[in-house]
Parts: structure tokens; C-alpha cells; sequence
């Protein structure tokens, strides 16, 4: 028979046993210009609780975007300060972070190089290692880096962009507005939505060289205002090229349109060699009716046969903003689902984990992350699970607030 003294030890081995360890995330914060590291811990019973493990100054003027590199374990964090303008040119920065196991960050290496105003960044990959793309909102530019990122490095190239004259939307569309750049499947092309020239922008890489070359854009609709996109593909779509008309797209691109708040959906095609080519498929607005005055789209992820879109400053849930859910159908068309709350104000950003069963929401006025439940079966987003507020609130239209969250996977 067991002792009270070994019954009590077996009972603590169990539920030290059916504890999850914490999971880390990362969110950086326009106002505190601060990168943070935010701890989520599931107890035995299967609640959550969201604190702030640490923080880091750094990252710029005005951090605005943050890449995870697992391999590495280290943070490219863009900095959305600088501008171009017919004026002047003023630079931002580029900040690599080395993030330690428990989440602890440190500097690596900053360069002032970068053009102005780096809104977002993604890895690619060359022969001889790895390089990053910029997007330059208030640049008008994007540039590439070879990593990893050594102090003071100048850009590998910079593209940059000029408008004959105003867009359809002039007070948003004065200029290019790079807001994103984006791989495509196959690892072989960055694609940049350039909010201020209705165009996703499309690179090839070479990957010999890491350089980027320019492809015909694809033009979109005029004052959408492309600001992110995200693909969906087919097992093998990767390896077809040369796909005959009308065969059932394999390779799809999604784009929210921050201005006319519409998703619209491509058909994307991969020539037996050069660039790719598009066809729209569909346009759908990710709204019961058609978007609140005021109100416009933000981020855009896909998980399995579902697309989200943050919808911010519609306070659909009494002053909290929205998420919607967009069901895709095996012709790739999208179907409204439904909205749920963001559950705060103005949800710039989002990410869903990699199992699936969450989605963690950074709103940027209220300055909080929220983590949400999804059903990885259905796609359906469920309760909030933990909230924190990260920082200070900001004030609408400044550079305020949170600004991007991710995990730590």
C-alpha cells in the first residue's frame, strides 16, 4: 500500500506530467519602440494565462514587423521610420535579434541602411544561404539582404518606385506603398501588394545570387489598395508547370484590399519557364454586408480550406473589431462564413500556431494580445483563452500601439 507521503508524490508526478510547457510569442510596439517576448502557459486543469516573460528597446523609431527565422533562432525586426517624399529621402532600420530558448532577446546586428519606413520582411532562400525582403511602405521601395545580417551591411539591392501621378484613392495612393512581401510556394518569387499603385509586385530569384528580378505585376483592381496576400496550393502544385486552360487552379493568391474592402482571389500559373501569370477568380467582400464607414481590412491568413481576415474599426462587438472567416471552395472561390471579435480595437495583425488551435491577435489601439481558440476540423474561431495588454494603448492614425505579433515555432 502506498504512503500518504508517496501517494502525494504521485499525484504532483501526474500533474507536473499533464502540464504544457509555455509556448513563447513575440509582438513589437510602435510607442515603447520595444520588441516583447510573452509567455503562454496551459495549467493541468487546460486553462491559459498570457504574461510578459521579457522586453528589449530596440528595433528603430518605430518597430513595425518581425520575422521568426526557428533554424537560427533569430528575429529580423523592421522599423517603419523614414520616408521618401519629393524632398527628401530618410532612412530606417533593420534589426536582427538572437532570441535565447527562454524567450530572452539580445542584438545581433543593426543597419541604418535600409530605405525608409519597413512595413514587413520575409526570408527566401539562394544556393549559398539565406537573404531578406523589405517592403517600404513610406519608402517606396524594396530591398534585399544577404544573411545573415552584419552590422552597418548595405542592401544587396533596392528597388524604388515612383507613380506618374495619384492613384484612384489620391489622399492614400500619392505613391507606391510596398505594404508586403511574400513568398510564393515554390520558393522561387517574392510578391509585393503596393497598396499605392494598385499592383502586387512579382520578383524572380535567382538563386545563384540571391538577386531579385523584375516580373510583369499583376494589376489590380484600381483603389482596391492591395495590402496583403496569401497563397493556398495543391499537394503538387509546385511541380506542374505548363497547367492545360481551365483545369482547376492548383496555385491560388489571395489579396485584402485595405481601401475597397474586398478579397480577391488568382488563379496563379507557372509558365514552363519565366515569370507567373494570374487570373482572377473571385471577389469577395469578408462582410455580412458591405464594411461600416470607417472600417477597413488588415491582415490575411489561411489555415486549411479557411481564410481570415482582420476587419478593423467596424466595433461590431460592442466597440471591439472583427475577425471574419471565408470558406474556400474546390474552385477556390471564397464563401462569407461569419465574423467573430478581435477582441479589441483595430487588429492590425494576427497568427494562427502551427497546430492549428489557436490564433493569437495583436490589436493595435488597444494595445492587447488575444489568444482565440479555433477548431482545426471546421475552422470555426471560439472563445478568447488569455488577454494582455502589451504596453500603451495608441490614438488612431498614429504610428501607436502594437503592431505585429507571432509565435515562437
Amino acid at each position: 500500500m502506498l504512503s500518504r507521503y508517496t501517494s502525494t508524490l504521485v499525484l504532483l508526478s501526474f500533474g507536473l506530467a499533464s502540464a504544457v510547457p509555455a509556448t513563447k510569442l513575440y509582438a513589437t510596439h510602435y510607442s515603447t519602440k520595444t520588441v516583447y517576448t510573452l509567455s503562454l502557459d496551459r495549467t493541468s486543469n487546460g486553462s491559459y494565462a498570457l504574461t510578459e516573460a521579457s522586453s528589449l528597446e530596440t528595433c528603430g523609431t518605430y518597430p513595425s514587423w518581425i520575422t521568426f527565422d526557428s533554424a537560427t533562432r533569430t528575429i529580423y525586426c523592421s522599423d517603419e521610420y523614414g520616408w521618401k517624399n519629393a524632398n527628401e529621402s530618410v532612412n530606417g532600420s533593420l534589426t536582427a535579434l538572437a532570441a535565447a530558448e527562454d524567450g530572452t532577446l539580445s542584438e545581433i546586428a543593426v543597419t541604418g541602411s535600409a530605405p525608409g519606413s519597413g512595413v514587413h520582411n520575409v526570408i527566401y532562400d539562394g544556393e549559398d544561404g539565406q537573404f531578406l525582403a523589405v517592403a517600404h511602405y513610406s519608402g517606396s521601395a524594396i530591398s534585399t539582404y544577404k544573411l545573415p545580417l552584419e552590422g552597418n551591411a548595405d542592401p544587396l539591392q533596392v528597388f524604388e518606385f515612383e507613380l506618374s501621378g495619384p492613384g484612384a484613392v489620391p489622399d492614400r495612393q500619392e505613391a507606391p506603398h510596398p505594404h508586403q512581401a511574400l513568398l510564393d510556394p515554390t520558393g522561387g518569387f517574392v510578391l509585393v501588394p503596393d497598396l499605392g499603385a494598385d499592383l502586387v509586385r512579382v520578383f524572380a530569384i535567382d538563386k545563384s545570387s540571391g538577386k531579385l528580378s523584375t516580373c510583369p505585376s499583376l494589376n489590380y483592381t484600381a483603389g482596391g489598395g492591395p495590402r496583403h496576400g496569401v497563397f493556398w496550393t495543391g499537394e503538387d502544385a509546385p511541380k506542374i508547370r505548363g497547367r492545360a486552360p481551365g483545369a482547376a487552379p492548383q496555385t491560388i493568391l489571395y489579396v485584402a484590399g485595405e481601401l475597397n474592402g474586398e478579397v480577391e482571389a488568382f488563379a496563379v500559373s507557372y509558365p514552363t519557364a519565366g515569370c507567373l501569370g494570374f487570373r482572377q477568380i473571385d471577389v469577395d467582400v469578408p462582410y455580412p454586408e458591405a464594411l461600416p464607414e470607417g472600417a477597413s481590412l488588415g491582415e490575411i491568413r489561411l489555415a486549411g480550406d479557411n481564410i481570415y481576415v482582420s476587419v478593423r474599426l467596424d466595433a461590431a462587438f460592442d466597440g471591439d473589431d472583427s475577425l471574419a472567416n471565408l470558406r474556400r471552395g474546390g474552385n477556390g472561390t471564397l464563401a462569407f462564413k461569419e465574423i467573430t471579435s478581435s477582441n479589441g480595437v483595430l487588429p492590425r495583425t494576427f497568427a494562427i500556431n502551427k497546430a492549428g488551435d489557436l490564433v493569437a491577435v495583436g490589436n493595435q489601439l488597444s494595445s492587447n494580445v488575444a489568444i482565440v481558440t479555433r477548431d482545426p476540423d471546421t475552422g470555426a474561431l471560439g472563445e478568447v483563452v488569455a488577454d494582455l495588454v502589451v504596453g500603451v494603448p495608441g490614438e488612431p492614425n498614429t504610428l501607436e500601439g502594437l503592431s505585429s505579433i507571432i509565435w515562437d515555432e
